[in-house]
């Protein structure tokens, strides 16, 4: 079952910084939702995997058509083919296939599972204007100044969502190991978990709600 639940996020202003707060409804599950979060991303981490991994049986390696000795009178063991998995360069049993790992999970659990982490990680989500992550020029310093002012550890994984591209952001902060740039639409369960902080600006929560459901 799910309900609407108020989540507060902090939100950064110049003249009372962490002092406000933005308030958002979101339709969430009524415990933490652990199990459709697991889901979710278990069901992310599944898609990555190529699930290339093949080998060939004995039917499928080049050769071994010709008896490699007659059947009696040698002393060797018999033999039908070189190609038997006993042989050097034969067939593998019961080895890899090509095979499919995608867990299917549906849109609505998806965009719930997003809602509750959103929830559930409220206290590490700082939500302010686009305003202040518009840099006149794309240096990694100004971008660190900016973090700073939030009073977010670098050295701390975080992740900063917009709702367009910015150039001079993108290219401030790739110096910086521990910081990553999204766009509102392609938010997903991997990002928000791997994350410590979350910078979120005003826009892109807007663009969160529409998207997802809330």
């Amino acid at each position: 079952m799910s309900q609407k639940q108020s989540i507060k996020y902090k939100l950064f202003t110049k003249d009372n910084p962490g002092s406000t707060f933005e308030t958002i409804q979101l339709q969430v599950s009524n415990q933490k939702g652990g199990y459709i979060i697991h889901r979710s991303l278990v069901h992310q981490m599944e898609e990555k995997r190529q699930g290339t991994a093949s080998t060939k049986t004995r039917s499928e390696v080049r050769g071994g058509g010709k008896k490699p000795w007659k059947q009696k009178g040698t002393g060797k063991a018999r033999a039908g083919s070189i190609r038997s998995p006993l042989w050097r360069g034969g067939g593998v049993i019961f080895g890899p296939k090509t095979k499919k790992y995608a867990l299917k999970i549906n849109l609505k659990e998806k965009q719930l599972a997003l809602r509750n982490l959103l929830a559930n990680k409220a206290d590490d989500i700082i939500v302010l204007k686009e305003e202040y992550l518009l840099l006149k020029e794309p240096k990694t310093a100004d971008a660190q100044k900016v973090l700073l002012s939030l009073n977010i550890n670098i050295k701390n994984k975080s992740l900063i969502v917009v709702k367009n591209k910015n150039k001079n952001l993108y290219l401030a902060i790739r110096n910086l190991p521990n910081v990553d740039l999204v766009q509102a639409n392609h938010l997903n369960i991997h990002l928000l978990i791997n994350h410590k902080n979350i910078i979120i600006t005003q826009d892109a929560l807007s663009v969160i709600k529409e998207v997802y459901g809330a």
